[in-house]
């Protein structure tokens, strides 16, 4: 690129955010030939028992495992992952927490593979990380943040923590919730606060999974279990466990004695007595949804365009849509990276996709929150009435996966 400042780095791509998203990007992104500096003030935690580390599970969806293949992730992936067969949907709103409407949609319904595999997030970043390595045309700087913006009509310059600057055809925004690089670009978000927590932990129980997805629907938001492979001889679970905000830092602050009986009674019991086998973390629930996924010189993707609580696995597969898209894009007109025509048809793309998705899954988590007995009434006559009409069914299994 052309133009004063001779000081500072040059790139193709400027990735803000080294998450899994924005690691994810890195990793696309140089193995398909594209110079690119990728910046996160936090150097990635890739140990489980490490404080600080992400106890959350991602499940990589089919059309997300297809974009990891080609760049050699899917193949450093596959050996920790644990299939979902299965995803079991179950209604426990009655008198009692016990199930009393139990629907299961099975992968075999509408494809020949698993719905998709269940993995760590820790353990995503610390495969991302060692790929990243290997890509002498990807430079991953942790320890510096983006700190500065600036757009003309040809390129960015961004103003980095460490007083370095980079001069860029494309700026991407993986920056989180609170994207810094957003709100740089002056792009407005709508934010919606539930006043829900979610509880992030992996378990132990007596039960196999048998590679079934299972959430539970009483009040407060679902009780999911996810299936990992065993640990420690024993099968084990991902849980995400929503809950009013009160309710849920009070279950966080039990021993673990006294958590351990009442996640087991908030499970049903449907895999045996649960125990604890990490630590807990806690974190707001909320949906937030950036006006355009794009400006000039700059594409918003995952959390800094959209946040959605974790329902459905959709959270990192909407990213890797977005990424998927920008990929796209960039391949088909390479000399235009970054430029208007370029972002201009990702928010085409993506904007209306990201929208009708947020708005799903925020009438799903209101209808699990519900603490009314009719409520609960209704949204179990709900799942039954879906479940019972098979082209509906599929063509909602579809649209999770994101496939048609």
């Amino acid at each position: 690129m052309k133009g004063a400042d001779p000081m500072a780095d040059t790139c193709d791509i400027l990735i803000s955010g080294g998450g899994v998203a924005g690691l994810t990007a890195a990793v696309v992104f140089g193995n398909a030939g594209f110079d690119v500096i990728c910046v996160d003030p936090a150097p990635p935690i890739t140990n489980r028992d490490a404080e600080g580390s992400d106890l959350r599970t991602t499940a990589i969806l089919q059309p997300a495992r297809d974009l990891l293949e080609p760049c050699g992730l899917w193949a450093r992936l596959a050996p920790h992952a644990a299939p979902l067969h299965t995803m079991r949907i179950v209604d426990a709103g009655g008198a009692q927490p016990e199930p009393r409407v139990v629907r299961d949609f099975n992968a075999a319904d509408v494809s020949d593979h698993p719905f998709g595999w269940n993995l760590p997030n820790w353990l995503l970043r610390r495969e991302l990380v060692a790929r990243l390595e290997q890509l002498s045309n990807v430079d991953f700087r942790p320890g510096t943040g983006t700190v500065s913006l600036f757009t003309r009509q040809t390129e960015a310059r961004v103003g980095l923590s460490d007083g370095r600057r980079i001069r860029t055809r494309l700026v991407i925004a993986a920056d989180g919730r609170g994207s810094a690089m957003r709100e740089a670009a002056g792009i407005d978000v709508h934010t919606i606060r539930y006043g829900q927590k979610a509880l992030a932990f992996a378990v132990t129980h007596p039960v196999p999974h048998e590679n079934v997805s299972t959430e539970i629907h009483r009040t407060g938001g679902p009780f999911t279990l996810v299936p990992l492979p065993d640990h420690e001889g024993h099968p084990s679970s991902a849980v995400v466990w929503m809950e009013q905000g009160p309710r849920a830092a009070a279950l966080y602050d039990l021993e673990a004695s006294g958590f351990e009986a009442a996640m087991t009674e908030r499970s049903c019991g449907l895999l045996g007595p649960l125990k604890l086998a990490t630590r807990r973390s806690i974190w707001p629930i909320i949906s937030q949804k950036a006006a355009r996924m794009s400006g000039e010189r700059i594409a918003l993707m995952a959390e800094a365009a959209h946040v959605v609580p974790p329902i459905g696995a959709q959270g990192l597969n909407m990213s890797l849509a977005d990424l998927r898209c920008l990929l796209d894009l960039a391949l088909a007109r390479p000399d235009g990276l970054g430029d208007t025509e370029m972002l201009d048809a990702y928010h085409a793309a993506r904007f209306r996709d990201v929208s009708l998705r947020a708005q799903g899954i925020d009438l799903l988590n209101r209808a699990s929150m519900a603490r009314a007995r009719p409520l609960r009434d209704a949204r179990a006559a709900g799942l039954n009435a879906l479940y019972a009409l098979p082209p509906v069914r599929r063509t909602l299994m579809q649209m999770g996966l994101g496939v048609r």
